[in-house]
């Protein structure tokens, strides 16, 4: 090898040289760039994986997209399928597309998604625009939300604006695309969307803005409605008017963009004056009940609510059919209020134990305490019609006669009638309509007081208060207004108890039927003593203690209550197919101040019921079935036998075929021979306070003679000897206890509140 070959060898292997370590250095850089591309990558797929997972953490399963179940609101029903309450978590009754107004599908197309019908979910510009727009602020404020979008979010996400929530959006709302059509995506929209004031869903929004369905909204209303939608307590036209218009004016102005609307049809819209249904002032929460607040109260929380607990009421779109007549109930509500103390009235249909009307007070808004329910009170001589009918259950009849004379037990008790005077002998008819005392107290003596608690229970008397001494004949118990309604409504339909009930029926929210009531009927009297009370109860409106419960026009039975020292008063009776019952007095049991059942009681009676009858169209008398055995009979209420010509006091009642007497009163024109042969003429009925005295007509006696015409010892009093009752009577110590405070029914009420978490 020369030296010039050596040379050029060796400049070639210097100029190699920096060449190999260029390419290694740029495999180095290559091999870096790698390693970092690859650890980019990794740590991009830990991220991606990472913000997925936290993208499709709430995305729901398809399963339960499917499932998913909108809380909609019960509503509750009166008799004639009025509304009466809506009780609900979220106002909302779901409508079908088909019934709601083309004006609200036109509406909110224009204004919340003109394309939707050719999207799939998601506008991918708009998301974009709405992307580019949200970096260059550094917050997501930007909307870019399809009707699909926005309803997923309302369904199944929560309304915080950031990217992470926009994104599981925008996937939920691609899958709902698949799971649903076009109209039932559209159709859930209307009515999952809040409208304001409580109002989800357009059939809501239609009832609560305009009193209308949702069906019946023209262009302006619907337009207004729509233009609500972005922000309802901003755009609510109830308190921001100018707002709300400007807001419908750009629905209109959209519509018309899109050719919806002709620019004519957006001016009449514009020119129209809505007319609202609410104020400002009327604004309230979810749970108020505005009609029948006592008798929605009392179901809600004495059957729905144990029964079907808080979801299924209030998110469960239950249709509750009542018993209740609205009619009715805002009469009775009207009557109670004007009163001048606190009181209860019900009103029965006492042939099924329907409720037509319940008002527990004055005021529901000042006091929830349920008086015809929960107000425990002393019934009075209201009480006395269940001895009576234990006595004639026993074989007494109306015409025989029982003392009417001062009582002295030896334990102290001394009952004593409300005038502080006595009768001596009276027919037993007239002893029940001028409501004596002492002839109660001797009934139950002689038929004894257990039979007298059978019979109050057998007729619908559930109280656990009820005594178990003699006091029990001149109502001393504690019951409650419907219970003496029930009782009472044995002598309107020939001796059945009811059970009053006021949920007829509930439907579920596909129609489907969840619950059916109907009447609860078994025996608590023979028919012809029922027949008969019910006659005797007349004359106790007619000319006894009740004169101020008469309807002009109408058979009217009742029976006055008033307790010591005027703390509550009474009137309960019934007409034809209706029963009523009115309670008054202080919740703090203090004197209504010389207030009796038939001065401050059958009064408010008697205005509930004569307007009752009108709106209930009942008949004018009893229908008395030929199939019971009773008779009507005319009688002296002054002797008890059939009457004569000449009796100044006349009775015409019904009695059981064969029980009345032959003969004709004797004092007043009657055979005096006749009367003292007649089998069925009338027997005097002993106490054992009356044991010296034995015999028929021992105090009234017969006359002498057919020329003998003034009963000179017919009334003449008398002072019985004093004997130890059979049966114990209250000690001088017993005091009346309030089963039911007041004070602790609110206290109750507020604690169920709480339990279900109702507002």
């Amino acid at each position: 090898m020369n030296y010039d070959d050596d040379r050029r060898i060796d400049g070639e292997e210097d100029e190699i040289r920096p060449r190999s370590r260029v390419t290694a250095f740029l495999k180095g850089c290559l091999l870096a760039l790698v390693f970092l591309f690859i650890a980019t990558a990794a740590f991009v797929s830990v991220v991606g994986v990472m913000l997925l997972q936290d993208i499709t953490r709430d995305i729901p399963p398809i399963e339960q997209m499917r499932q998913y179940q909108p809380s909609l609101t019960s509503i509750v029903y009166d008799r004639k399928e009025r509304v009466i309450a809506r009780l609900f978590e979220e106002n909302r009754t779901w409508v079908e597309i088909g019934q709601v107004s083309p004006w609200v599908t036109k509406a909110v197309l224009a204004a919340e998604d003109s394309e939707f019908y050719e999207h799939q979910g998601i506008r991918i510009k708009a998301i974009i625009r709405a992307i580019i727009r949200d970096l260059q602020t550094g917050a997501a404020k930007q909307g870019a939300s399809t009707i699909t979008q926005q309803l997923a979010r309302m369904v199944f996400l929560s309304r915080e604006r950031t990217l992470q929530r926009k994104a599981s959006e925008a996937i939920i709302a691609m899958r709902m695309e698949k799971l649903y059509t076009k109209d039932q995506i559209l159709e859930m929209y209307l009515n999952m969307v809040y409208f304001g004031h409580g109002a989800y869903g357009i059939a809501a929004a239609a009832q609560v803005y305009y009193g209308k369905p949702a069906s019946q909204l023209d262009l302006a209303e619907a337009s207004m409605l729509i233009g609500v939608l972005p922000a309802p307590n901003a755009y609510t036209p109830i308190r921001h008017p100018d707002r709300a218009s400007a807001r419908q004016n750009y629905v209109l102005a959209r519509m018309v963009e899109i050719s919806t609307i002709t620019p004519e049809e957006k001016n009449r819209a514009q020119s129209e004056k809505l007319k609202y249904t609410m104020t400002a002032q009327s604004i309230k929460a979810s749970f108020v009940l505005d009609d029948a607040p006592y008798f929605v109260s009392h179901i809600l929380f004495k059957q729905l609510l144990p029964q079907y607990g808080r979801d299924r009421i209030y998110r469960g779109g239950l249709r509750i059919h009542t018993t209740i007549d609205l009619d009715l109930q805002r009469h009775a509500e009207k009557v109670i209020s004007k009163m001048k103390f606190e009181g209860a009235l019900v009103a029965l249909d006492p042939n099924t134990g329907e409720i037509l009307a319940l008002v527990g007070g004055r005021n529901f808004d000042k006091s929830k305490f349920n008086r015809a329910t929960q107000a425990y009170r002393q019934p009075g001589s209201a009480f006395k019609p269940i001895v009576y009918a234990t006595a004639f259950e026993s074989g007494y009849r109306p015409v025989d006669h029982a003392i009417d004379a001062p009582l002295n037990f030896p334990n102290g008790w001394s009952p004593k009638n409300s005038d502080g005077k006595f009768s001596g002998e009276v027919v037993l008819l007239s002893a029940l309509a001028k409501s004596i005392n002492t002839v109660a107290v001797r009934l139950a003596q002689v038929v004894g007081v257990e039979p007298v608690r059978a019979q109050a229970r057998a007729m619908g008397i559930t109280t656990p208060y009820l005594p178990e001494n003699l006091s029990i004949a001149l109502g001393s118990s504690s019951v409650t207004p419907i219970e003496m309604c029930a009782a009472f409504s044995a002598f309107a339909n020939n001796g059945y108890r009811v059970e009053p009930f006021g949920i007829k029926r509930i439907l579920d929210s596909n129609g489907d039927s969840v619950e059916n009531n109907g009447p609860v009927l078994s025996n608590a009297l023979s028919p012809e003593v029922a027949v008969t009370m019910r006659s005797l109860l007349m004359q106790a409106v007619l000319w006894g203690t009740g004169t101020r419960g008469k309807v002009e026009g109408y058979q009217v039975y009742g029976k006055t209550g008033t307790t010591n020292d005027w703390t509550d008063v009474w009137f309960a009776g019934g007409v034809p197919d209706l029963t009523v019952v009115v309670y008054i007095g202080n919740d703090n049991h203090k004197s209504l101040g010389r207030a009796f059942g038939g001065t401050v009681a059958a009064p408010v009676w008697q205005e509930f019921v004569a307007e009752a009858v009108r709106i209930l169209g009942t008949p004018k008398e009893f229908n008395v079935p030929s199939g019971i055995g009773v008779e009507s009979v005319t009688v002296c209420r002054n002797t008890g036998f059939i009457a004569a010509s000449g009796c100044p006091q006349k009775a015409t009642i019904m009695m059981p075929i064969g029980q009345a007497p032959a003969s004709s009163c004797p004092w007043h024109g009657g055979s005096v021979a006749a009367a003292r042969s007649d089998p069925d003429a009338p027997q005097l009925i002993l106490a054992p306070q009356d044991g010296a005295i034995r015999g028929k007509y021992q105090l009234a006696g017969l006359p002498n003679s057919e020329e003998e015409t003034e009963p000179a010892e017919l009334f003449h009093p008398v002072e019985p000897v004093v004997t130890e009752p059979p049966l114990p009577s209250p000690g001088t110590g017993d005091t009346w206890k309030d089963p039911a405070p007041v004070n602790d029914v609110e206290r109750r009420y507020q604690e169920l509140l709480d339990q279900y978490g109702i507002k």
